[in-house]
């Protein structure tokens, strides 16, 4: 009845926001404002076009450049060597002299690096320059550290970052525009020796026309970080010919791709990288009066004031409104959280002395009263679940087994709401929406696994009636590989808890006014609530009610989101199908490929999901919630189905983002990560009223893989630990501690997600991975050394864990192989090692009857096994 009230509830909800949607009179747009905001000038009233810039021990250095004496156009061009040094004060900035350049320089590339302001190549009024040296500022004064030259003299070329390696594109290697050259050079700055003695690294050359004035920025594109390079000029059979082609080079791979033109002509302007995915074109020249600058002289309008932003997920340019009057051929400096334009040339022969200093905010946005009413109202009932289960748990078979009485439609639902949780709700649609559907595989292999599941993992637990999964290690191999087990698994799920409710969090801090840590406080300590007072029941109903919750919510963004793209689904699918996006197998040998290939996924998710079905206790322990293991294997079966359609519906929800923002890219907004970019959608293109019951969607997907590990590791705790030390010497006693292990593993796992709140984690669905690997590996490979095997002892099996343990650290601390390798590794290593290691350290235990598959009885009623301490106390 209560599950039937709050369903009715749910239902209720969802209809009135339908009312509401179908009466909106608009869509919300998120639109990114740039706050364009002059810090002191520079000492040099002139100004100066084409200095060195970057930013080193936190001050901004300006040195060098180019400019012309007033009057202007009765005067030639002059290059400097001066040094400027702009720091903060307690009042706000001030500049220093910072002394003199080897020679006055101007036009040269420039680039911050943990070294100082590396500043390469350049020209004067007579030659063009190879020499490259970095600038460090010291507190005091400027430090000149010399580095070794540039393949060839090289002038009007950009330069750009991506860790410890420096990228040089394009750019002359004479005065003239005809030796504008197509190169790309490489330095990495973490080689041993002196930076003068470094190797440059020759390149691909670009595949297009060659250029100077090109714009160049580091990005990530949601498989990798890559190098992009931007329009600029070139002297076709002496014409001047201005350039709005795109490419990205990947060092990764050492190819070259061309990416969608820039809306126009764009050279001698700024490119910086924003946020995870996107470029911003603070200021850039085009084609507009060119060749007109003596006929305009001082009535020249200037350059274009415009900027833009590119988005290399979805390959996409938008307009982010009007600029000052700023200036070119400077260099972007990102300083904090801010992006600092110095100097440069704000129209022919004239520089400015401005410094501008940038920053991108989103408007601020307002949830509602609705959305709020249906936020906390589904919050509300999933305490009231809680409070009505108190009265039923009258001993610790209620609390951690629901009596056995559970049915098994909601066994099954519970199983399948703890495996996927809110990482489906957002990691996935962003994985999706970042690279394709390779890893949806993992899912799929799911129904395979659970053959094992119900035909070996299922029959052990049910005939020693196990209360804790590890269990069954003790009676296999002994009590200190059960004790292993159970320790590994509570360390886990203390971390799976943080993972989840952290990444949560900041995922939920786009789509609501609420902070990441309120988010977490508010999941956790709900949580917290309902399941310490109402045990294994009120987790597997809340779970039961958020599977609907979370499935009905994504269905629901589903239709929106394709709704909103240009043409409907037959947009959707367009661009989909162009965009390569249902893509499932990368044909590929190499572990580290941020394009995994499906050999790496199939192992890894096999490796995964056998660990999770035979040796989680958050999933074995609902096999012993139903009356009979017939039901039990039910509620495998139906977990296991359900993630087909939902991994092709939080899939499908990740393509159909990209297909939205692709065709609407002005609404992206580049401050947000890529793991928010459902969130993002829910705050802003849904209605009141569906935000709020998707936004429920998030939290009941989140809740339910929190309440699972704190019941299920209360569980551990007791049965592994407590009961065989005969902790308590009453039943009530037990039941006591068991809701004091609760409310502490839950509060020890809130307070961990507080610390382990982190905006920079590029990707929740890869961070969840990997901490399943390091982990689960090692607990499945346990279980089928002693399910599997007849020679295997404790001694080899505990080898075993401890190699499988120290392989899977050692791949996450000195390789980077993708994470999915960690299972697949923890697993064989744990199995090999094991039965290896038992061959040299004696036989196996001697009475291993109904322990291993080879002669296990198949009943409820045949209980061949011997019983273990847990039970008999």
């Amino acid at each position: 009845m209560l599950l039937r009230r709050i369903l009715c509830r749910q239902a209720l909800l969802l209809v009135a926001a339908t009312l509401l949607f179908a009466t909106s009179t608009g869509e919300s747009q998120a639109e990114t404002q740039l706050d364009w905001t002059q810090l002191p000038d520079l000492p040099s009233e002139l100004g100066v076009a084409g200095p060195f810039a970057g930013i080193s021990n936190d001050a901004l250095i300006v040195a060098g450049g180019a400019n012309f004496p007033r009057p202007v156009w009765e005067s030639n061009k002059q290059w400097v060597d001066a040094i400027h040094v702009l720091v903060r004060t307690s009042d706000g900035y001030s500049w220093k002299e910072g002394g003199t350049l080897p020679r006055p320089t101007a036009y040269g590339a420039s680039v911050s690096t943990k070294l100082g302001v590396l500043c390469l190549g350049g020209n004067d009024t007579e030659d063009v320059f190879a020499e490259a040296y970095f600038l460090k500022w010291n507190g005091q004064k400027i430090e000149t550290i010399a580095c070794a030259p540039l393949p060839q003299p090289t002038v009007y070329a950009q330069a750009a970052m991506i860790g410890d390696t420096v990228y040089v594109a394009c750019g002359q290697s004479k005065p003239e525009l005809t030796s504008a050259t197509s190169s790309l050079w490489s330095l990495d700055l973490s080689q041993p020796g002196s930076p003068q003695d470094f190797q440059w690294k020759e390149l691909p050359p670009l595949p297009g026309p060659t250029r100077a004035f090109a714009m160049v920025a580091a990005q990530h594109d949601g498989f990798h970080d890559a190098i992009y390079v931007m329009g600029g000029r070139r002297d076709a059979n002496g014409q001047t010919e201005f350039l709005t082609d795109v490419w990205q080079f990947v060092p990764k791979t050492n190819t070259w791709h061309q990416r969608k033109d820039a809306p126009r002509a764009m050279m001698a302007g700024e490119a910086i990288g924003v946020g995870q995915s996107h470029i911003f074109v603070l200021a850039s020249a085009d084609e507009s009066n060119w060749g007109k600058e003596d006929q305009l002289r001082d009535n020249h309008p200037g350059f274009p004031q415009e900027a833009f932003a590119y988005h290399t997920i979805t390959d996409s340019w938008a307009r982010i409104g009007e600029t000052p009057a700023c200036p070119v051929t400077t260099t972007a400096v990102r300083w904090g959280d801010s992006v600092i334009l110095p100097s440069g040339e704000v129209r022919p022969r004239v520089r400015s002395p401005h410094i501008w200093k940038i920053t991108a905010s989103t408007p601020a946005k307002s949830f509602g009263v609705l959305n709020y009413l249906v936020l906390f109202g589904y919050l509300l009932a999933m305490v009231g679940i809680g409070v009505y289960f108190t009265q039923k748990n009258k001993n610790t078979d209620d609390y951690f087994r629901g009596g056995k009485q559970i049915p098994w439609w909601a066994a099954g639902c519970s199983i399948f709401a703890t495996m996927l949780s809110s990482l489906t709700f957002t990691g996935l649609p962003s994985k999706a929406f970042a690279q394709d559907w390779v890893y949806a595989v993992s899912n799929f292999t799911i129904p395979v696994v659970a053959i094992l599941a119900v035909y070996v993992a299922l029959p052990f637990y049910r005939r020693i009636d196990a209360t804790s999964a590890y269990e069954y290690l003790e009676m296999r191999f002994g009590r200190l590989t059960r004790m292993f087990a159970s320790m590994s698994f509570v360390f886990f799920h203390l971390f799976r808890m943080a993972i989840v409710m952290s990444l949560t969090a900041l995922a939920l801090a786009v789509a609501t006014p609420l902070t990441p840590v309120q988010s977490v406080l508010l999941m956790g300590v709900l949580s917290i609530v309902y399941c310490t007072m109402g045990g294994i029941e009120a987790v597997i109903w809340t779970d039961t009610i958020q599977t609907f919750v979370l499935l009905g919510g994504a269905i629901l963004a589903l239709v929106l989101l394709i709704g909103g793209v240009d043409g409907g689904f037959a947009g959707f699918w367009d661009i989909a199908q162009s965009a390569d996006k249902f893509n499932m197998v990368n044909s590929n040998w190499d572990v580290t490929n941020a394009q995994v290939a499906l050999w790496v996924i199939l192992a890894g998710a096999v490796a995964q999901n056998i660990s999770s079905y035979t040796a989680d206790q958050a999933v074995v322990q609902r096999y012993v919630t139903t009356s009979t293991e017939q039901l039990a294997a039910r509620s495998i079966w139906m977990s296991a189905i359900l993630t087909i359609p939902a991994t092709i519906l939080f899939f499908g929800i990740g393509t159909a983002l990209f297909a939205f923002y692709q065709s609407q890219p002005g609404k992206l907004d580049p401050l947000i990560t890529t793991d928010q970019i459902f969130p993002l959608f829910i705050a802003r293109e849904i209605p009141v009223g569906l935000a709020g019951l998707i936004v429920a969607g998030v939290f009941a997907a989140a809740q339910s893989t929190v309440s699972t590990s704190m019941n299920s590791s209360a569980t551990t705790i007791i049965v592994d630990f407590l009961r065989p030390l005969r902790f308590c010497t009453t039943e009530r006693g037990y039941l006591y501690a068991a809701r004091t292990c609760t409310f502490l593993v839950g509060t020890i796992g809130t307070l961990l997600a507080l610390l382990f709140v982190n905006p920079d984690i590029r990707s929740l669905f890869d961070a969840f991975i990997m901490i399943l690997g390091i982990f689960m590996g090692i607990l499945g490979g346990l279980f089928l050394l002693g399910a599997f095997t007849r020679r295997t002892n404790q001694l080899g099996a505990l080898c075993g864990a401890l190699f499988g343990a120290a392989a899977m650290l050692a791949l996450w601390k000195f390789t980077r192989v993708n994470s999915f390798v960690y299972p697949a590794a923890g697993l064989t290593v744990c199995f090999v090692v094991g039965y290896v290691a038992s061959l040299f350290t004696g036989g196996a235990p001697p009475n291993l009857a109904g322990l291993t598959i080879y002669d296990a009885p198949s009943s409820d009623d045949e209980r061949a096994m011997p019983t273990t301490t847990s039970q008999t106390n």
